[in-house]
């Protein structure tokens, strides 16, 4: 079979004249000044978001609103072309879906000067008229539009009007493709860089959870959970959330964390952690600030110390299931330059878990923020539940699936000791 862009310029004197020989009932200037509206009106129904289906769906809808009959749109894609799809309208006026796939299969791009013309007349063995309209933006045919009818041919006029919304349709459905690829792109990278985080000492359980946002069209942010190894069997519990969504926000929330593995290395306190990377971020042109917030957890001394770049406090959930949330200095976000971090100090015994999170997990529309800390505050854990069991708990109670952002959690506990510390550990770092 020729190309549907072939075929229609070789079949287009088989649409209805024009000139002079209107057909009845086409009316004067007046009249064609309404259709003009009508076809404007119905064009901006179609793309109103960049879903591709959605977008056929409008077509269709906006097609049978036009001409009458039915309407149905084979979608064209990296696996081949598909069968009828956003069908609207009596499909019994429709030609066999076998026929319009294997013309769509064999489209060809737009001919130079211009887009394809549409095609009208009467398929081999079809129950009506039919008008084809290639999907075609640039050089790029995304399928084609087919509009179908009992009774009366369809006129030039009507399918230069099917074919102009079928190019304000292939237009979306460009935008949509390639708002796809950098949605799959950004989910690609941010989902490589949270799958590898540092291992924690094994005096220390650690379970750590990303979830993007429960719309799946809602592009990947910069929220990220990391834990590095420290000497004298301490660990560095990080999450840290990059402002923005998309590639951007990931890839600056790689180069947050790489310069965050090479500072904590040097073995600082947390607040000097922060410190150093606030000054990094700020002299780089470009990057995006980011919160933070740092939990060194030392469980051979049953010590926890915690430092904050605009995040959220996390939670401490005691052995017999009770939380609260613990009570952190907060310093403004990283990447502004103004550093002024500190640190506190608390217990950290066996038994006890600490919950660091990113704003996703508590944030709702219209909620204060201290009314959603207090629901987490509020929730209770049975004893005994493991650290994996306890952020499964978090996120089924608060309907996490369902949230506007993304959300990374991470749950550390400390192993029972047993014993005391081994004495060539000697005394933690005193730098300031």
């Amino acid at each position: 079979m020729r190309g549907v862009a072939r075929w229609i310029q070789a079949r287009a004197g088989s649409l209805p004249p024009t000139g002079r020989h209107r057909p009845p009932g086409a009316g004067g200037p007046q009249d064609e000044a309404a259709r003009l509206e009508a076809l404007r009106a119905l064009a901006d129904g179609i793309g109103t978001t960049l879903d591709e289906a959605t977008t056929c769906a409008e077509l269709t809808r906006a097609a049978v609103r036009l001409a009458g009959g039915a309407a149905a749109v084979v979608r064209r894609g990296e696996r081949g072309t598909t069968g009828y799809e956003a069908v609207a309208g009596g499909t019994d006026a429709l030609p066999d879906a076998r026929w319009v796939t294997a013309a769509a299969r064999e489209a060809g791009p737009a001919a130079a000067g211009g887009p394809p013309r549409p095609w009208t007349g009467r398929p081999p063995g079809g129950p009506g008229h039919t008008v084809l309209c290639a999907l075609t933006s640039g050089t790029d045919q995304y399928g084609v539009l087919v509009a179908a009818r009992r009774g009366r041919p369809f006129t030039r006029p009507e399918a230069e009007r099917l074919a102009l919304l079928a190019e304000r349709a292939a237009s979306h459905i460009r935008h949509a493709r390639s708002h796809e690829l950098v949605d799959r792109t950004a989910g690609d990278l941010q989902r490589a860089l949270l799958a590898e985080p540092g291992r924690p000492h094994p005096n220390l359980h650690v379970a750590i959870r990303y979830l993007p946002s429960g719309s799946s069209r809602v592009l990947v942010g910069g929220d990220w959970c990391e834990t590095v190894r420290l000497h004298f069997g301490r660990t560095l519990l990080v999450v840290g959330d990059v402002m923005g969504h998309g590639l951007e926000a990931a890839v600056d929330m790689s180069a947050y964390r790489s310069a965050l593995r090479y500072i904590a290395s040097a073995d600082l306190p947390p607040h000097r952690v922060l410190r150093q990377l606030d000054d990094i971020a700020a002299t780089e042109g470009g990057r995006r600030p980011a919160t933070c917030l740092l939990a060194r957890a030392d469980p051979g001394r049953g010590r926890l110390t915690l430092s904050s770049a605009g995040h959220l406090p996390p939670l401490l959930i005691e052995q017999d299931g009770r939380a609260a949330l613990l009570g952190v200095p907060v310093g403004p976000p990283l990447g502004t330059g103004f550093g002024g971090y500190e640190s506190a100090t608390h217990e950290l015994a066996p038994g006890q878990t600490l919950v660091l999170f990113t704003d996703g997990l508590v944030e709702r529309r219209g909620e204060d923020i201290d009314s959603s800390l207090a629901r987490l505050a509020a929730l209770r854990f049975t004893p005994g539940d493991g650290v994996d069991h306890i952020l499964d708990t978090i996120l089924a109670r608060l309907d996490v699936r369902h949230a506007e952002d993304d959300v990374a959690v991470l749950a550390a506990r400390p192993q029972p000791r047993h014993g005391h510390p081994p004495a060539q550990e000697g005394a933690e770092p005193t730098a300031r």
